[in-house]
């Protein structure tokens, strides 16, 4: 995976991307990416991405000696993505805020206007306890790091992702 790439150099790759492509790529949300990392409208409420088995589907502590790991080494999830839960953070696009979800719209939220960090899904090979489709963690904008990375997403007219 590509990590030590900081928020900001990745939404710069992306506009590179877009411009050599003309596809809509971006940063999930962080409530697009545990769509994805659920699985989607397939989705089967596993804890992890694609199992309630952590071995079948992450890298993480116990399993990696805390090396970075082939991509797609462990099973997908239902909608064929790999490495959801654990390898590496991945950011999106949202402002960080713990209590966002309190009160933010059910449909599709976008995250606050404004923060001091950014939202890192997925956990990583560090810990278990960051490897379930639910946990969510931060970082500055800013900074690299060794267990940090992005996934693209590309987006679809009207954001009707996973459809099929």
């Amino acid at each position: 995976p590509l990590v030590n790439v900081s928020w900001y150099t990745a939404k710069s790759l992306i506009r590179i991307l877009k411009k050599i492509t003309g596809e809509n790529f971006n940063l999930p949300t962080e409530a697009e990416w545990e769509f994805a990392a659920r699985g989607g409208n397939k989705s089967e409420n596993y804890s992890f991405s694609g199992s309630d088995d952590l071995d079948d589907v992450a890298w993480y502590a116990e399993n990696s000696d805390f090396e970075l790991q082939e991509v797609a080494s462990k099973e997908p999830n239902e909608l064929g993505l790999y490495d959801m839960s654990g390898l590496i953070g991945e950011w999106c696009s949202d402002w960080y805020d713990e209590d966002y979800y309190d009160n933010s719209p059910k449909n599709n939220p976008r995250g606050p206007k404004k923060g001091d960090t950014k939202v890192i899904r997925g956990g990583s090979i560090s810990l278990e306890d960051e490897c379930g489709v639910c946990w969510s963690g931060d970082h500055v904008p800013y900074g690299e790091h060794e267990k940090i990375g992005f996934r693209l997403f590309l987006k679809f007219v009207n954001d009707k992702i996973w459809q099929k």
